[in-house]
């Protein structure tokens, strides 16, 4: 497939998905006549109308890939984007990075207050289970459990959380590549793996049949992080809609202050051409997620 046409498969791919999330996200959030109010309209600020979803489009091709529905895998990947943002909410608190930016508009903590951004994670953390329970995902227990499962331990301290808490350490612990490799497995790349574990449970893909996928997953989560680090390094503040050299400023270690600018972008584009070369026993149905391995190390935001 040809640069060009990829470039558009994946433009129409990402406009779709966001689209269909934030209208998912409108229906299920709808704004109580009582005191809660304030809290659903943060959450509603955190999840409507922000970020790529890649995440969710993760989850749904791989679901469609084999043969689930997509109304069914798009509440599977709000549940999934609601862990994502409520993760989002709290790294911005002062508490964690205390960030002003988020998607070029300020964060929950500031549009609000530091309580009701909270509460907001909180309830988003605790709607993602509540939607993998609804047997509008599946009306098969069993699938709704695995779902509950992957979602579950890609959140907590075996993953993104845990990769959290390696990354506040960074702040004042000399980390090396292996350690730094780890942190954002954990950190980046857990939720990027349980995106593309619960669309194969969603399409009834046995779990040693996974294999590719999760080497596809491990991999341009490791391309993802480099190219955050890189923009975090060099890209325009304005354009990725957040602050940018912080973790410079914080004395981090990171793929590019461990590898250099250079080798790091270079083992970024082996990374994203080694996840691609993980679909080869796929034709054009996965030719969006070929595409979405390139766009995470060409992105400029």
């Amino acid at each position: 497939m040809g640069l060009i046409l990829a470039d558009d498969l994946l433009g129409r791919g990402l406009a779709q998905i966001q689209r269909e999330v934030d209208s998912a996200f409108d229906a299920i959030l709808p704004v109580p006549e009582d005191s809660r109010a304030r809290l659903v309209e943060a959450m509603r600020y955190a999840v409507i109308g922000g970020g790529k979803r890649v995440r969710p489009l993760l989850v749904v091709t791989v679901a469609e890939m084999y043969g689930a529905s997509r109304s069914a895998a798009i509440r599977a990947a709000c549940a999934l984007e609601a862990i994502h943002v409520y993760s989002l909410i709290h790294d911005d608190l002062p508490c964690m990075d205390d960030d002003d930016l988020r998607h070029g508009k300020p964060t929950v903590h500031k549009a609000f207050d530091e309580a009701t951004a909270v509460l907001a994670g909180d309830s988003l953390h605790a709607l993602a289970f509540e939607l993998l329970a609804d047997e509008r995902v599946s009306c098969d227990p069993f699938i709704r459990a695995e779902l509950v499962r992957a979602l579950a331990t890609a959140s907590g301290h075996k993953g993104m959380a845990g990769g959290q808490m390696m990354d506040l350490a960074a702040e004042s612990e000399d980390f090396d590549l292996h350690t730094v490799t780890r942190l954002q497995q954990l950190k980046t790349g857990a939720l990027l793996m349980a995106a593309v574990e619960m669309g194969a449970i969603l399409g009834k893909l046995p779990d040693e049949g996974r294999g590719h996928l999760r080497n596809y997953a491990r991999d341009i989560g490791l391309a993802f992080q480099i190219a955050d680090d890189l923009l975090d390094h060099e890209g325009d503040e304005e354009l990725a809609g957040k602050a940018l050299r912080k973790d410079e400023g914080q004395g981090k270690a990171t793929f590019v202050s461990l590898m250099g600018a250079k080798a790091a972008r270079a083992q970024a584009h082996a990374l994203s051409e080694q996840a691609i070369g993980h679909l080869a026993q796929h034709g054009k149905e996965a030719d969006l997620l070929r595409a979405l391995a390139r766009f995470v190390v060409e992105r400029d935001r």
